[in-house]
Order: structure tokens, then C-alpha cells, then sequence
């Protein structure tokens, strides 16, 4: 729930509240200015009485009176903002190449890991019904995150994603692994539309399950896969540890499998794209994105609960208040 004003505006009449508390003040003082003149004040003794005292106290309540009242026809309200969400999400698993290969700078200023998670981390931001999982592999293959619609969460894991030699795992490409454990994470879902978008800058040189099999497998299970090669042609640097100490830069041919990649799309009926850079790999995310549109209807209404007599009927108490000690206690006698 938030607090407003339905006419705010009206709020600025109570910047003229001290101008008027002012003009009484000095009214106030002009009526108590003394008739008649006298040579000494000796002659005036008297003491201060209470009614005198707490006189004051009618032009303070007069004063928080109007000022509840122009709170009031400003009309203050408790709104609850409610958001029904109807139809269809898509359920995507991202499975993330994670060898040591990723280390390569050719998608400076990151390397590829870093470049691909950047990319990632804004598709998952535009996919808000959407549950979406993570997947890692290399030697082998991980469960980064089971599927979800907490994309905060998601993204924390994303961030905690590393190469394989960094996390001192054996190195290597399981691209069969990477796709058999994301089909894996969608063979219960009940979506309408299931995709897996697998990233990998290899080829396919480890795992026991072969990628062909793994491409069958979600064929079967109407998951559609859509894969990204990522990558420059010809050699590309890669930090490598030094003999002694710290890092150098070697140029390494790279050996990813496009033919497998193109064949694991057809067959799941996805497509197949290559990404030579960050601008490319953004570009392929975003067409992705438009190809696997979620069917959602949300109705959005607001709830507002009226707050104005919450003002106005202390602003009446404190008139009848005045009114009447005016007249009886705090009368005062021409």
C-alpha cells in the first residue's frame, strides 16, 4: 500500500497558514492595547490570569483546524496497486559453456564467459512471466538454478558463475551433458512453449551422452532448442598461467562445431547463430526474445481507501471546540 493525495495541489494553501497566523497575531495584540493612558503603570497592578494565558491556545486550534481541512479536501488515500496476470509464459533453461576456452578476450573488454553473462543477464530482465533455469557445463554439467520467475534470484547465481579452472573443475566441452540436464529441467513443465538456448565457443569432447542423443531427447519432449556459437574465426587470445607466475596471452585456433550446433537447432526446430562479438550476441538474445513471446494479458486496478474524513472530522472538533470555549470559558467582556 502507498499513501497520496488525490488533489495535492490543494496542499499548497497551507503555505499561507503562517501569513495568517501572522495578520491574528497582530490583531490579537491590537486588541489588547490599553484604552487609556496612564502616568504610571503602578496603577495597573494585576496579575495574569489562566484565561489569559491559554487564550492563545483558540487561534492555534482555529489555525490546525483549517489546516485539517485543506488535508482533508485534499483528499488523502491508502491505494493498493493489484496486477492479475493471465495466459501463457514461456519456460526457458539457459545452458551455459563454462571450459576454460571462454577465457579467450576476444569479446573485449570481457572475456566470453563475462560477455555472455552480460547478454543473459539482460534477456532475463525483459522475460519478467517467464520461469527460466540455468544450466553449466564443461567437463561436466550443473544445475545453476532450477527453474524460476524470481529472476532476482537468477541473477545472483548468474553473477556466481565461473571457468572451470577457476572453480577447479576438469576442463572440457559436454555439450550432450549441457543439453540432456537442461531438456531434463523442462520434461515436467506444463508450458505451451519449453526452449533451451545453449551457448557454447566448442566442441562437443566430453560427457557420456552424445549431443545427437541429447538433441533426439528433446525432440521427443517438444523442447525447441535454439544454440549460439560464440567466437572469432582464426586464432584469438587466451590468458594462459606463466611458467613464472602470472598470466600471459597465447593465440589458439578455435574449434567449435557449427555443424553440430546447426544440426541440434533443425532438429528441435530452433535455428543456429554466430556470435563474433558482444553486438552480435545481443543482437541474437534480443531476436530470440521476439521470436519466444510470452501469451500474457495482465489487468492492472488500483484500490483506494479514503483517509479525508480522518482530517475533517477533527478539523470540526476543533471549530466546535473553539466555538464554545470562545463563548463560555475564553469569553471576553466589552
Amino acid at each position: 500500500m502507498t499513501f497520496q493525495f488525490a488533489t495535492p495541489w490543494l496542499l499548497t494553501l497551507l503555505a499561507l497558514l503562517p501569513l495568517l497566523a501572522y495578520v491574528l497575531h497582530r490583531k490579537q495584540a491590537r486588541h489588547q492595547t490599553a484604552g487609556l493612558r496612564f502616568a504610571s503603570v503602578g496603577l495597573l497592578r494585576q496579575q495574569r490570569t489562566w484565561r489569559a494565558t491559554l487564550r492563545p491556545l483558540l487561534t492555534v486550534g482555529r489555525l490546525l483546524a483549517l489546516a485539517l481541512l485543506i488535508i482533508g479536501l485534499a483528499r488523502p488515500q491508502l491505494a493498493q496497486a493489484k496486477e492479475i496476470v493471465r495466459g501463457e509464459g514461456v519456460d526457458i533453461v539457459i545452458a551455459q559453456d563454462i571450459s576454460g576456452s571462454m577465457a579467450a578476450l576476444d569479446f573485449q573488454p570481457q572475456n566470453r564467459l563475462e560477455a555472455a553473462k552480460a547478454v543473459v543477464d539482460d534477456f532475463i530482465s525483459r522475460r519478467t512471466y517467464d520461469r527460466i533455469g540455468l544450466v553449466v557445463f564443461a567437463h561436466e554439467a550443473f544445475s545453476q538454478s532450477p527453474m524460476t520467475t524470481d529472476h532476482a534470484v537468477l541473477n545472483r547465481l548468474l553473477k556466481q558463475v565461473q571457468l572451470a579452472p577457476e572453480l577447479q573443475l576438469e576442463d572440457g566441452t559436454a555439450i550432450g551433458l549441457g543439453l540432456a540436464n537442461a531438456a531434463n529441467m523442462l520434461k515436467d513443465s506444463d508450458a505451451k512453449s519449453r526452449v533451451v538456448i545453449l551457448l557454447t565457443d566448442g566442441a562437443n569432447n566430453a560427457g557420456e551422452i552424445a549431443p545427437e542423443t541429447a538433441a533426439e531427447a528433446a525432440q521427443t519432449l517438444g523442447i525447441k532448442v535454439y544454440t549460439i556459437g560464440m567466437g572469432r574465426t582464426g586464432q584469438v587470445p587466451v590468458p594462459v598461467d606463466g611458467l613464472f607466475g602470472g598470466q600471459e596471452i597465447v593465440y589458439r585456433e578455435s574449434d567449435l562445431d557449427e555443424g553440430l550446433l546447426q544440426q541440434i537447432a533443425e532438429k528441435t526446430g530452433g535455428q543456429y547463430f554466430r556470435a563474433t562479438d558482444t553486438t552480435d550476441l545481443q543482437r541474437i538474445y534480443d531476436h530470440i526474445n521476439q521470436l519466444e513471446k510470452s501469451q500474457i494479458e495482465i489487468t492492472r486496478y488500483s484500490e483506494q481507501i479514503e483517509l479525508m474524513l480522518w482530517a475533517l472530522l477533527p478539523a470540526l472538533a476543533l471549530v466546535l471546540s473553539e466555538q464554545a470555549l470562545s463563548q463560555t470559558l475564553f469569553r471576553r467582556i466589552p
